[in-house]
Formats: structure tokens, sequence, C-alpha cells
């Protein structure tokens, strides 16, 4: 199952930082889609392989409001991931920011109000 959400990413150099977005699989932590904005991936290669790089990192947005997390990249692939603990915090930091469920109740499939017979 994919269940895939939009991000932002940011590759940050030494003294540039490499803007994209791309979609973050929300079962696997694989991301995909990535669009780089005014960066010339032919000539230079992905901006992790370049001998400035310093690290990338996404963020999901909704509603104004943003989640930050790391993000890893494979230099043989060029595939950017996030780790399955990442994922979870993603997740539940997500969950607690943009609907105001609770890590606990997450986890427990709480956090829904059982609906009241009328």
């Amino acid at each position: 199952m994919h269940l895939k959400v939009p991000i932002a990413l940011v590759d940050e150099l030494d003294e540039e930082i490499v803007h994209s977005t791309a979609s973050l699989d929300l079962a696997s932590g694989e991301i995909y889609d990535v669009v780089y904005d005014n960066y010339d991936l032919k000539a230079r290669g992905i901006p992790a392989a370049l001998p400035d790089y310093a690290f990338t990192s996404g963020v999901l947005s909704h509603g104004g409001k943003d989640v930050e997390f790391g993000v890893r990249v494979d230099l043989f692939s060029g595939r950017y991931s996030v780790t399955a603990n990442e994922l979870l915090d993603i997740k539940v930091r997500a969950a607690k920011l943009f609907a105001g469920i609770e890590g606990k109740d997450l986890a427990t499939g709480g956090g829904q109000s059982p609906k009241k017979p009328h």
C-alpha cells in the first residue's frame, strides 16, 4: 500500500541551499518524485554527492503547520528516504500537530470520539 504525502526537501551545502519537492510514502518511508527548484541535476548530480554537502531535511506541511524531519540519501542510488524510527516520529508529531491526537492515543487507535446514539 502506498500512502504518499507531498513534502519539501532541503539539501544544505556549505554555501548553498537546494530546495525541492517530493512525495513521502508514509507506509515505507521512501521518498519519490523529487523535483529540484533551480538546480541542474544533470550537470551537478545529486546535492548529497557534492563535496560541500552537509545534510538533508524534509518538511511536511498542513494548514500552515510544519513537521520537520531528517532525511537519508543513498549516494549509490540517489534515493531519498527516512528511517523507520524517523517515520514513526513523523507520524506521531503530524497527528499531534495537525489533528490534536496524542502519540499514545494514535498507538492504541484512540483519539477519535465515539459516536453517541441519538
